[in-house]
């Protein structure tokens, strides 16, 4: 029976080698997320209730976290957005509903704690059946090169993203 869960401090360093070993084939990846995640969970914006594991039986088989970012234009910064960076399965248990139940977690998580949008960078062909849709469609743009179809958003609330346009700003975590 899949458990969904906080992560704790015990969890880490099984979930940094579930992360290694479900981007170890990933095409496009530079196969460094769960160094990605070590920082991130160092970072001063690291929100507990936000790194989250799906678990079988005592079996971590899956973990996703979400981290504050901001969305800045010349004049106004909006604070109220998280990049999901990354979702990992065990690679054995992929395309079984385990990233569909982390994701959705997520989402119920974020809007609990009052965040209305949530960027990410992923595969176009998954994201979308979670609500995801092009960033660009929202005037908001990532930080780096990368195909527009890649770089997606949600909105939480709907209309949360109406009176917002700008670059997304990654903690300092982000890029190591």
């Amino acid at each position: 029976m899949l458990q969904i869960r906080t992560e704790t401090p015990a969890d880490y360093s099984t979930v940094e080698a579930l992360v290694e070993a479900a981007f170890q084939e990933t095409e496009y990846s530079d196969q460094q997320e769960h160094k990605l995640v070590n920082r991130l969970r160092k970072a001063p914006a690291f929100i507990t209730e936000l790194s989250i594991v799906a678990d079988i039986q005592g079996d971590i088989v899956g973990h996703i976290l979400l981290t504050p970012i901001l969305i800045k234009d010349e004049k106004n910064t909006y604070n109220k957005a998280l990049a999901l960076a990354p979702v990992s399965v065990k690679p054995a248990l992929q395309s079984k509903g385990i990233g569909g139940a982390l994701i959705e977690e997520s989402h119920q998580r974020a809007k609990k704690l009052g965040y209305e949008a949530i960027v990410l960078l992923g595969h176009e062909g998954y994201y979308p059946r979670f609500g995801y849709e092009p960033a660009h469609k929202f005037g908001v743009n990532l930080p780096f090169e990368a195909p527009l179809e890649n770089c997606m958003l949600i909105e939480l609330k709907h209309g949360a993203l109406d009176e917002v346009a700008g670059m997304v700003e990654y903690p300092a975590a982000f890029v190591g």
